[in-house]
This record gives C-alpha cells, sequence and structure tokens, in this order.
C-alpha cells in the first residue's frame, strides 16, 4: 500500500513537471524563435505604438471605416473573453438579433446605396463567429460598405475596392476557408492613403 501511494506521488511529480512545465516552456521557446510575430499575438504597431492584432477584431464604428462583424464577446469584441452566441437557427433571439443588426445596416448603408435590400446584406454582417472577434469580414460584406467608405473619405470607389482587394486573403492552401478581409490592417490602410 505504502509502495503504490509513493510510485502514484512520484508518477504525479514527475508528470507535472514533464507535461504542466517542462514541454510548455519548450514548445514556447520554440514559438518564439520560429514564429516571433504569431507567439506574441501578430500585434500591428504603428510608430511604435500598438495599435491592434491580425487575430481579433476591434470596434469601428465611424462611417469613414469598414466595420467588423459583430461580436459575440461582453463588453464587445474583448480578445482576453472570446465566446459565442450559442443560438441555434430555431431560436427566436437569433432571428431577433438579426433583424435588428439587418435594419442597422440598412440605415447605415442605404444613403450611400440606396438600391441595397436586406437580401444583399451578406451573413456575416449580421451573425457572430464563432470566437466572437473574428478579424475578417467576407469580400462580399466590404463590397457592400464600399460606397460609404469611400463617401466618407472623398475617394472613388474604385481606389476603395481596389484596397479591399489588396487585402483580401484567399483559401488556406487554396482549399481550406473562404476568403476573407481583414477589416484593421484595411482600415490602417485608408488611414495611411489619406495622408
Amino acid at each position: 500500500m505504502i509502495q503504490t501511494l509513493w510510485r502514484s506521488t512520484l508518477a504525479v511529480v514527475v508528470l507535472t513537471l514533464v507535461l504542466g512545465l517542462a514541454y510548455p516552456l519548450v514548445l514556447t521557446g520554440f514559438a518564439q524563435v520560429a514564429f516571433e510575430n504569431n507567439a506574441d499575438g501578430s500585434l500591428i504597431e504603428r510608430n511604435g505604438t500598438v495599435v491592434g492584432s491580425k487575430l481579433a477584431a476591434q470596434a469601428f464604428t465611424k462611417p469613414q471605416y469598414f466595420h467588423p462583424r459583430p461580436s459575440a464577446t461582453d463588453p464587445a469584441y474583448n480578445a482576453g473573453g472570446t465566446t459565442f452566441a450559442n443560438l441555434g437557427p430555431t431560436n427566436p433571439d437569433l432571428t431577433k438579433a438579426i433583424r435588428e443588426r439587418a435594419n442597422a445596416i440598412l440605415k447605415l448603408e442605404r444613403p450611400y446605396n440606396p438600391a441595397l435590400t436586406i437580401g444583399e446584406i451578406p451573413v456575416d454582417a449580421v451573425t457572430t463567429s464563432g470566437s466572437g472577434i473574428d478579424p475578417q469580414i467576407s469580400p462580399a460584406n466590404a463590397r457592400m460598405q464600399t460606397p460609404r467608405v469611400a463617401k466618407e473619405r472623398g475617394l472613388s470607389e474604385e481606389r476603395v475596392a481596389q484596397l479591399v482587394a489588396e487585402h483580401t486573403q484567399g483559401r488556406f492552401l487554396g482549399i481550406f476557408g473562404e476568403p476573407g478581409v481583414n477589416v484593421l490592417e484595411l482600415n490602417l490602410a485608408l488611414d495611411e492613403g489619406s495622408r
């Protein structure tokens, strides 16, 4: 009995040191060497100041900026507490939230695009992502917002569409996922081009 207790205690201590301390330290060290930017959160700096991360959406509400997907976190766009809405397609709360978001989009976008209908609003513009802070929007969502951003910035729609195309990332390895536009990087490019 004592021998079994001793072996069990020794196994817990050894496994804790190996799997709980040594293994994470080795992986962290490897990530810092091989993937430094990713390991540090893919932070974006401008003039020595961190302005955000390529991996986490942040709120943009001014009309001269592209807006991200809705956030499921509380507070909104909280990278420290990612979550998802967990509402199924038959849930009336989801239906209500989508309807409210669609109406808000029509109110925001119609002055710039009077022909926009509720059926033309991309799904990602009214639904949250799995993490609640997805940094990308679909190219269709970006195209929907292009007239507003162009008008508010005094740019041609063609120029804004060109920036959207330049910041559209294709499928991973050409087959996985969907194309997306990183909202933060696109908005930073717009700010830099406006100077």
